[in-house]
């Protein structure tokens, strides 16, 4: 390690400091936050409890795949948000909570893809996010399985790629909370810019998780760069 590098990691203590991973799963956390809350108060609607949102028609009793889509979201965004700790990654708990998260998220695809098709539209939504819905949902359970055959021929690399991307199309209704609302804003009321708006969530989750996934190469190349020109 160069004397630069040293600075960059030594306190004025003399110890090593250590970079802080704990805002990751906490803001993830924080960005499921909205969705979560709105699953529970419909979870505690169909169970008969008081009303605490809007009663929606389409789901008069207590449909299962609505149960199970809540549920596995609950789940899967919570535990899927610790697995981004590098301290984890290297424990037995990375590897068991990770199969927790990959059934998780097989039922949230599943589920979302059964609502989808058989269940009547939501109030205020149009073929747009129709056709979106049948498209990422199909996508996210693909990355999950992606995501574990990377993982079953040691591709480390791939899989943790792959898992971005799943937790990235799962994490997608916190971010249409706020393109929605901003959605509304610029453009107005709509059934197409309501659509287009949830469907900005999903794209800017994937970017967001193409660009993180291609830092590291980034900066390898230019650390390269800075080497032969120091060189």
């Amino acid at each position: 390690m160069n004397t630069q590098a040293a600075r960059a990691v030594t306190t004025s203590t003399g110890h090593r400091s250590r970079p802080r991973t704990w805002p990751v799963p906490a803001a993830l956390v924080a960005l499921s936050a909205i969705p979560l809350a709105a699953g529970a108060l419909r979870l505690v609607q169909l169970a008969g409890g008081p009303t605490a949102i809007p009663a929606d028609h389409r789901f008069a009793g207590f449909p299962g795949a609505l149960v199970a889509h809540i549920v596995g979201a609950a789940v899967f965004a919570f535990l899927g948000a610790f697995q981004f700790l590098p301290r984890l990654r290297r424990r037995r708990w990375h590897r068991r909570a990770g199969r927790v998260v990959a059934v998780a998220g097989l039922v949230v695809a599943i589920s979302a893809l059964w609502l989808t098709l058989f269940y009547d539209p939501q109030p205020g939504s149009g073929a747009v996010l129709f056709v979106l819905r049948l498209v990422f949902a199909p996508a996210m359970a693909a990355c999950l399985v992606l995501g574990f055959t990377a993982i079953r021929r040691r591709d480390i690399a791939a899989h943790r790629a792959w898992m971005m991307r799943t937790y990235a199309i799962g994490l997608a209704a916190g971010t249409q909370a706020f393109t929605e609302g901003i959605g509304e804003g610029i453009f107005g009321h709509g059934v197409l810019v309501a659509d287009l708006s949830k469907g900005a969530g999903w794209v800017i989750n994937l970017a967001v998780a193409e660009w993180l996934i291609r830092r590291p190469a980034r900066r390898r190349a230019n650390q390269g760069r800075r080497t032969h020109a120091t060189a």
